[in-house]
């Protein structure tokens, strides 16, 4: 298989017209995304459902996880399937195309891996991370986009492949919005304020979006997250910030792995720090998120432990090992990437 990763964005009208050429030529795809989805990752699904439900196609997503709570007005319509291994036996052979989008490593939709991994149709990556795993078809994107809901914009507007409407407007805007930190990313350009000064012409409400993502969190998890805040540390340097969350707080405070989104990011709020940690105690093993500063490679930290990411955000799973057992470990590689970037 043949796949086709470029560099620049300016340049991917090639990607683009295979892509829109697949799309025309086919009629059943399955669409899906990463574990524990955020906002680009559902708003992109939901922006490509549309376009293809536009085309008269027959199109299912199927996730891993479960939306989140704060996630579920972009479903309105109750789109999104979660995977069921009864239920979704035969849809890997019913369909023509697997479209993976904000993503691009397979063991990031866990129990749907064997299945795109055997998926006799064409199998397409739509993403804007690094080190895309070698077996897809098409790969279509690349890190110098901001979120993957923006791959999705410039497609539909390079190809005229559909017209943007209200629905899709909302996805994408949810999706940018989000992966930009709200605009406030590095790659926050120019570009990325006149493609959102479009969306907002087809009637969506920036207001109303950002106050249901962000601003209506059940009150488990602001009483998780005081409990986060407390557990913060800071290593001998007073650059590099950590915090702890363990299952017992979440019994405690009846909430669940995804109401610690974006609890990281409160690590690189403190005065100095240029590198925050968060340490997620699992069922069987932990995550651990990374963020970090200028040019500081925390994709290189988390691929010391077996994952991946971008340059300033990053993370990875580690199973049948304690918090205990890696702390002081993922501290002191972390020094030394502190180290490289001091230099």
């Amino acid at each position: 298989m043949t796949s086709f990763f470029i560099i620049k964005p300016r340049i991917l009208m090639n990607n683009f017209l295979q892509l829109k050429e697949i799309i025309l030529n086919h009629n059943s795809f399955i669409i899906s995304s990463h574990v524990n989805p955020d906002a680009d990752a559902i708003g992109s699904e939901l922006a490509f459902y549309y376009l293809l439900k536009k085309l008269n196609k027959n199109v299912r997503i199927i996730n891993h996880s479960k939306t989140p709570y704060n996630l579920e007005f972009l479903d309105s319509e109750n789109i999104i399937e979660r995977y069921d291994e009864e239920t979704h036996s035969n849809i890997f052979n019913e369909a023509e195309v697997f479209l993976l989008l904000d993503l691009n490593q397979a063991y990031r939709i866990v129990k749907m891996e064997n299945g795109l991994r055997n998926f006799k149709g064409i199998k397409i990556c739509i993403d804007h991370h690094q080190d895309p795993e070698n077996i897809f078809d098409l790969i279509v994107g690349n890190t110098d986009y901001a979120a993957t809901g923006e791959i999705i914009y410039d497609f539909i507007k390079q190809t005229n492949i559909v017209e943007l409407d209200k629905n899709i407007s909302l996805q994408l805007y949810a999706a940018i919005m989000t992966d930009t930190g709200s605009f406030r990313f590095e790659r926050t350009s120019s570009k990325i304020h006149l493609l959102i000064a479009e969306l907002l012409e087809y009637g969506i409400n920036p207001k109303d979006i950002y106050d249901k993502i962000y601003d209506q969190f059940m009150f488990g998890r602001i009483k998780l997250l005081g409990r986060a805040l407390s557990s913060i540390q800071l290593d001998e340097t007073n650059k590099i910030a950590y915090m702890i969350v363990t299952q017992k707080m979440l019994e405690e405070t009846n909430t669940c792995e995804d109401d610690v989104d974006g609890f990281v990011g409160y690590c690189l709020s403190i005065q100095n720090v240029t590198i925050g940690i968060l340490f997620y105690e699992l069922k069987d093993g932990l995550k651990i998120s990374f963020r970090s500063k200028g040019n500081i490679p925390v994709n290189l930290l988390a691929k010391d432990f077996g994952g991946g990411g971008h340059i300033n955000a990053s993370g990875t799973r580690l199973f049948n090992i304690s918090i205990d057992e890696i702390l002081d470990k993922v501290i002191l590689k972390a020094q030394q990437y502190l180290r490289m970037e001091l230099k």
